[in-house]
């Protein structure tokens, strides 16, 4: 199976599993009249899909660590992880915290991030951008470059303009008008 039939077999799950229509409260606060809710797709065996995908989206990239803002971002992060590890070259994983423990460490970053690495910061949905870029700064306070940005669907409502305008390399697995489509 090649990357054309994991695309093709994500977007019928994502259409048939995650997306509904109605009347939703998305986290930017804005209402919607539908809803993507990716973990129904991230969180089950097909979960492996993404990860296959985000791999071969990469493969040309030097990638040191995957990564993203806790929650939509944890189940990306683990699959891309776990099939690396097949690969020449396996990728870490990190966690960016909401907020700071307010124990141990303190940290805003779970996992074996290392200063100077080259980040892939991924998320489920991308919006307005809020958690891609808080993210992307916590992981450059840390001292790490943003090689690339990937979300499994782009809404296409300013955050992929924000992150282009900002110089990031942003690319969504689908475009909201494949899912809608």
């Amino acid at each position: 199976m090649g990357m054309e039939q994991w695309r093709q077999e994500l977007l019928h799950e994502i259409k048939t599993k995650a997306y509904r229509e109605g009347q939703f409260r998305l986290a930017s606060g804005q209402m919607s009249d539908y809803y993507i809710d990716c973990r129904k797709v991230t969180l089950s065996p097909a979960g492996w899909l993404i990860g296959k995908i985000i791999l071969d989206m990469v493969k040309d990239t030097r990638i040191d660590a995957v990564g993203g803002l806790t929650l939509g971002a944890d189940p990306i992060i683990g699959a891309v992880t776990a099939l690396s590890y097949e690969t020449p070259h396996p990728i870490d994983g990190f966690i960016v915290r909401k907020q700071a423990k307010d124990h141990g460490t303190g940290s805003l970053i779970e996992g074996p991030l290392q200063k100077g690495a080259q980040v892939l910061i991924v998320d489920d949905v991308l919006t307005k951008g809020g958690s891609v870029l808080s993210a992307i700064k916590t992981v450059e306070d840390a001292g790490c470059t943003v090689a690339k940005v990937i979300v499994i669907v782009n809404r296409r409502q300013g955050g992929d303009e924000l992150l282009l305008e900002k110089g990031y390399n942003f690319t969504p697995i689908f475009q909201i008008e494949e899912i809608r489509g």
